[in-house]
């Protein structure tokens, strides 16, 4: 890869980032993203406005995904009468690489990073994942800058 940063996710905005790859592997934990914004004060761009990636190659080392819920929700009618709920599912262990699956092509909500815990949620067309990763350093890797659309 062209550019690489180390601990700097807050040069980049996530948001509507879509992904194209996730894995975890003994100790890394790897996700591939595309139209990842990066933003005026990334270490990397030079250019002191918003562009945008794709296949941008976030990992996380030292991982462990220390919780994985596929996220509850409810299904109201017009009128306001609950049809369906779901509840909090927590994803085993033994699961994650057919619900990794079900998550490519689908749109990131917010990725951030309190101490040394990384929150991903992850949008789906009808409800939510998070994904809690423990990680010791992030790297984020990526080709060339790309003008954002406006």
């Amino acid at each position: 890869m062209k550019y690489k940063t180390t601990n700097d996710l807050a040069g980049f905005d996530f948001t509507e980032a879509y992904i194209g790859e996730i894995r975890a592997m003994s100790d890394t934990f790897t996700i591939g993203l595309d139209n990842v914004k990066i933003l005026p004060e990334n270490t990397k761009n030079r250019d002191i406005r918003k562009m945008r990636t794709n296949e941008l190659v976030l990992k996380i080392r030292d991982a462990k995904i220390v919780d994985f819920v596929e996220e509850g929700y409810k299904v109201y009618d017009a009128n306001g009468n609950l049809k369906e709920k779901k509840e909090d599912r927590v994803v085993s262990a033994d699961a994650y690489t057919e619900e990794f699956k079900k998550l490519i092509g689908c749109v990131i909500y917010t990725l951030k990073k309190e101490g040394d815990i990384y929150e991903i949620s992850i949008d789906t067309e009808d409800h939510t994942y998070l994904i809690k990763v423990s990680g010791t350093e992030d790297t984020e890797e990526w080709e060339r800058f790309l003008n954002l659309d406006a």
